[in-house]
């Protein structure tokens, strides 16, 4: 990128941080057409379900959206997360569709309609750079608006799936020795199940919950179990107090009558020496060389099960390349109503083997999706809650 690339880039990321929070659409295409020539400016965000892409507008869902799996160009640059040009019809046109970003997390696409040709490839990095910084300041505005919010929503959710998006950590994560990506069905109506992850220069921590119930009192229980989790994390103790601290939490609480299966993860960074508890029903798969394994822990109460319980947590090893999938009950307890089989006993490997290549955001999207086939498109009668890492380590 040239020197007066970055110059731009960097007036460019001062205006959009100057910018009301409701603004940032206009201000991004002021930009692009002074700078560039745009003709027009599309933001689309990804919906809950990740099927489609909206378009923001003042008003909601008054623009037409885009299915991100119809070979449309825009469908394409969100699903392999890459820039893509098309050629229009309108004589000397091209639109650039530029995945929007946040450190590894897909929010959506930019799509700018400007005039050929091009300033060689230097122009289409310098659009993409544009659109992630556009994306961090997406995340600051949600803070202080609903639009972004709103935009993304193809109808209400239900107050528990509010809830549950809320606590999220993101749908994604990527840093140089892994990437993260998380998917959870019912999108629009989803209770109790969940995920959350966190990191530090030195370990990353994922744990999944299977919220015990339906709706708003799953939500309750999970939103409990999750920030248990999280504020016995952040005091810096160990794996297995973080169990025991949120366990007693949980118990404190609804005294044994509802109780949160969840699996905790807990890998050195340096090493790839991870360590695990299972504490309930979520379960663990590697898929190492084409081979897909469940890693399975001794199995121990569900957090908040009992008055007291001493957890113990169990080592296991990832190495370079290795893909760790994480399913809640929803998907591998799933039956299927005319084979009366679970979906876990015969179709999850091969799901997640044949999605080896995909990235883990498409992967753990996947999984779902071969769950709904597997039930012959019926509606998931379960939360279903899918984290997919690929490991790098560092070198």
């Amino acid at each position: 990128m040239s020197e007066d690339s970055g110059v731009w880039l960097g007036a460019a990321e001062r205006a959009l941080r100057a910018a009301p929070p409701t603004a940032l659409l206009s201000a991004a295409e002021e930009l692009l057409s002074r700078h560039l020539g745009a003709k027009a400016v599309t933001l689309l965000l990804a919906d809950y379900g990740l099927t489609l892409l909206q378009p923001v507008t003042r008003l909601p869902h008054t623009g037409q959206e885009v299915p991100v799996r119809d070979g449309a160009p825009a469908g394409r640059a969100f699903a392999v997360g890459t820039p893509i040009v098309e050629v229009t019809d309108e004589p000397g046109m091209v639109v650039a569709h530029l995945p929007v970003t946040v450190r590894g997390d897909r929010l959506g696409v930019l799509s700018v309609r400007l005039p050929e040709p091009l300033k060689g490839a230097s122009a289409v990095l310098e659009m993409a750079e544009f659109a992630t910084a556009l994306g961090h300041e997406l995340v600051v505005a949600d803070r202080n608006t609903d639009l972004y919010l709103q935009g993304r929503r193809r109808r209400r959710l239900t107050l528990a799936a509010e809830m549950q998006w809320q606590l999220l950590p993101g749908r994604g994560f990527a840093v140089s020795e892994y990437t993260l990506g998380g998917h959870l069905e019912p999108a629009y109506a989803i209770g109790g199940d969940n995920f959350d992850w966190s990191a530090t220069d030195d370990t990353l921590s994922i744990t999944v919950t299977d919220g015990q119930g339906h709706g708003i009192d799953a939500a309750l229980l999970t939103n409990l179990t999750i920030n248990a989790l999280r504020n016995a994390r952040r005091a810096g103790i160990s794996l297995e107090d973080q169990a025991c601290l949120a366990d007693q939490a949980i118990y404190a609480e609804y005294g044994g009558k509802h109780y949160a299966p969840t699996l905790l993860l807990r890998i050195d960074l340096e090493t790839g020496q991870a360590h695990g508890i299972d504490a309930g029903s979520p379960q663990l798969f590697r898929l190492r060389r084409d081979i897909v394994e469940q890693v399975t822990f001794e199995a121990q109460a569900p957090l908040g099960m009992f008055e007291e319980t001493d957890y113990r947590q169990e080592p296991f090893r990832i190495l370079p390349g290795d893909r760790l999938v994480i399913v809640s009950s929803g998907v591998h307890g799933s039956s299927s109503q005319e084979y009366g089989h679970d979906f876990g006993e015969r179709a999850l490997r091969e799901t997640i083997a044949a999605t080896r290549t995909a990235s883990p955001h498409e992967a753990a999207r996947a999984v779902v999706d071969g769950l709904v086939q597997h039930r012959h498109g019926a509606e998931l009668v379960q939360d279903a809650a899918v984290v997919c890492l690929d490991w790098r380590g560092r070198p």
